[in-house]
């Protein structure tokens, strides 16, 4: 698709994968104006070249991201929140609120603005806010929630926000999953449900689903930086480490400045045992707390037990209120049980969301055994690591 000015032109073709045969193909030239309008042309001949009706399923609901006004300026400020959406940063996070923001105010019963106003927030929040702050984001999410859902029930995408607040937020696991299901029920082979599934049944210890449901994702949003990256802590998390740094590399490919990608670099060449490469990788995290975080895990394993402590000391200095989660880690490779539980409770005070990610996290399992942990995993609503080996 390109646009010139007010006018448009899209070209499509309908590929056989199988042999890379063109099935059928059509140029378009419109105003722009009438963009809803040739979304729906192209619709039509698609399916009549197809001469079958898509079927997706017994309970799925018609899914559409068209403002109900009509509105293309409420549409445009939607892909352009989107775009930044993607860049997994504060700043472009706090960038797509406005545009998602300003979608919903064009259009107010925009369901699917709504959406992304609350998937926004939820996310800001749960990445890089901290207490009184993070609760307001999260309320703000909240009653984007319930708009989107009180305006369109059958808008998958509004049970994908609903479902990041029951798990962001509340650490409700359950409850997220079946909000989760509830999208794929809706829209079965939408890549944001099928990747907030994944990483919902990741949390829960089953990585080899995640990884399933991910790849799926990604078939048809090939170019996802943050599903890369999810998907090399899902390979991770089974000590697959070749496959884990395939799709971490391919994540920074495709979003270099993104925060927290190095980290899991880093982490995948301490679990080497490369204590060079792990440092090299934490050095290429952009200035920030995950910079912080990733040097101090990589100074663990490294020649200088003062750089270690300094490292960790810098951590606990500028962090300790942000990141109790990635401390416990911390703690965990230097195998100090009492700090790292210590830090583990302060995570759970603190509500830290990188809690999400313990069942997956090679530092923390290696007190798989220890009753603590099962204890831990209890507290927080989460299934122990037996319970987890026994299941699988």
């Amino acid at each position: 698709m390109r646009r010139s000015g007010d006018t448009v032109r899209v070209t499509a073709e309908l590929i056989n994968t199988a042999d890379g045969s063109a099935q059928w193909s059509e140029r378009y030239d419109r105003p722009y104006k009438e963009l809803f309008a040739l979304q729906d042309e192209i619709t039509r001949a698609v399916a009549m070249a197809l001469r079958t009706k898509l079927m997706q399923g017994e309970h799925a609901a018609a899914q559409s991201d068209k403002p109900p006004s009509g509105s293309l300026e409420a549409y445009n400020a939607l892909l352009q929140g989107r775009f930044y959406f993607s860049r997994s940063t504060e700043a472009d996070m706090r960038k797509a609120i406005e545009y998602y923001t300003q979608a919903s105010e064009l259009d107010p019963n925009y369901a699917l603005a709504w959406s992304w106003v609350s998937r926004a927030w939820s996310n800001l929040s749960a990445d890089f806010l901290e207490g009184a702050p993070a609760q307001s984001a999260y309320a703000k999410s909240r009653a984007a929630a319930d708009r989107a859902l009180t305006l369109s029930p059958d808008l998958a995408f509004a049970h994908l926000a609903r479902a990041d607040l029951l798990e962001f937020a509340d650490f409700d696991w359950r409850g997220a999953e079946a909000e989760y299901r509830q999208a794929l029920t809706l829209a079965p082979y939408d890549a944001p449900a099928q990747f907030g599934l994944g990483q919902l049944l990741a949390n829960l210890g089953d990585a080899d689903q995640a990884i399933g449901l991910t790849l799926q994702a990604l078939a048809t949003e090939p170019l996802r930086a943050i599903v890369y990256n999810w998907l090399g802590t899902y390979y991770l998390g089974i000590n697959r480490l070749d496959e884990a740094e395939r799709a971490t590399r391919r994540a920074i490919e495709l979003q270099p400045a993104a925060q927290s990608f190095h980290v899991q670099l880093a982490i995948i060449e301490i679990k080497r045992g490369h204590a060079q490469l792990a440092l090299a990788a934490a050095q290429q995290e952009p200035p920030g707390t995950w910079n912080d975080v990733a040097l101090a895990l990589a100074q663990q394993i490294g020649p200088d037990p003062s750089a270690a402590d300094a490292a960790l000391r810098t951590l606990i200095d500028k962090s300790g209120s942000l990141a109790p989660y990635q401390i416990a880690q911390v703690y965990a490779l230097r195998d100090d049980a009492k700090e790292t539980f210590a830090w583990l409770d302060r995570a759970w005070s603190d509500r830290d969301a990188g809690i999400a990610y313990l069942l997956l996290d090679p530092f923390i399992l290696r007190y798989r055994d220890d009753p603590r942990l099962a204890a831990f995993c209890r507290k927080v609503g989460l299934p122990t690591p037996r319970e987890v080996t026994q299941r699988t």
